[in-house]
């Protein structure tokens, strides 16, 4: 299916999450229980060839935090990485050279385009590998990303800076190319519960190889174990290598998937705080 290109607006200055979203992210440990339960659902969800992904985690999270994600991939036939960088504390800029590394080493040891599977800072970080080395990517996946629009609009943005020593700017060179199209096949999950990111600096123009997938009430601290949210992420990573299909929402979690046009008209129209 085809979507026309469109250029997504200047949405000036947003808001973080609000703090009833922000104390309701403790509902990630139900997410992680649920897709548990779920699992042998799970493992049915599509296989593709096997090729390597590498897989990034959040901000203050380290390899420990996308387990679970590395795990069920293992399950479907993927060879998956962990970034064995330690704690993300951040540092888009300061990041660059070692995760640059670390891909060309994966690309070099499988000799296979890499899949980049992304949770929160870490899709940033993924986004900007695709712009860094095309040639070795071959699929970028971002949970709950703040890469566009007011990036700033985070409950995370001040500990980030002080942590990182970098300091978060929506207008930047650096900012405006990674919230751009990417040369590589990409899709941002994102939900509008999200308590520590706005939703909207999650929204990337939809593409003929890019799109925005909705999961409805799913958390940013859930999104990397939520069922519906694995169930998307081996569905992208199943597509043949430099083909892309926008994402049935059809199947078991259909209930859980937002209509594509909501976020369609999200990147057209204004965006309220």
């Amino acid at each position: 299916m085809s979507v026309d290109r469109i250029e997504p607006v200047v949405t000036g200055r947003l808001r973080p999450p609000g703090l009833a979203l922000l104390l309701a992210e403790v509902r990630g440990i139900f997410e992680l229980n649920a897709s548990v339960l779920l699992s042998p659902l799970l493992l049915r969800a599509p296989r593709g060839e096997r090729h390597p992904v590498l897989t990034l985690p959040g901000f203050l999270a380290s390899d420990l935090s996308m387990a679970p994600m590395r795990r069920y991939l293992n399950e479907l036939g993927y060879d998956t990485y962990a970034w064995k960088l330690g704690r993300n504390i951040g540092g888009v800029s300061r990041m660059r050279a070692a995760l640059r590394d670390l891909l060309a080493e994966i690309h070099g040891t499988t000799g296979r385009k890499v899949s980049i599977v992304g949770w929160s800072l870490g899709g940033v970080y993924a986004r900007d590998l695709a712009l860094q080395a095309p040639d070795m990517v071959r699929y970028v996946v971002s949970l709950g990303s703040p890469f566009a629009n007011d990036v700033r609009a985070t409950n995370a943005t001040r500990l980030y800076e002080a942590l990182s020593g970098e300091v978060v700017e929506s207008n930047s060179e650096l900012h405006r190319a990674i919230a751009g199209d990417l040369p590589v096949p990409t899709t941002s999950i994102y939900s509008r519960a999200d308590g520590i990111v706005n939703w909207r600096t999650c929204l990337l123009r939809p593409s003929d190889t890019a799109e925005n997938i909705e999961v409805h009430l799913a958390s940013h601290i859930g999104l990397g174990v939520n069922p519906a949210a694995l169930w998307a992420v081996a569905d992208r990573l199943a597509q043949p290598e430099g083909q892309f299909r926008q994402f049935d929402r059809s199947g078991p979690f259909a209930i859980a998937y937002a209509p594509p046009e909501n976020a369609q008209s999200q990147v057209l129209g204004p965006a309220a705080p």
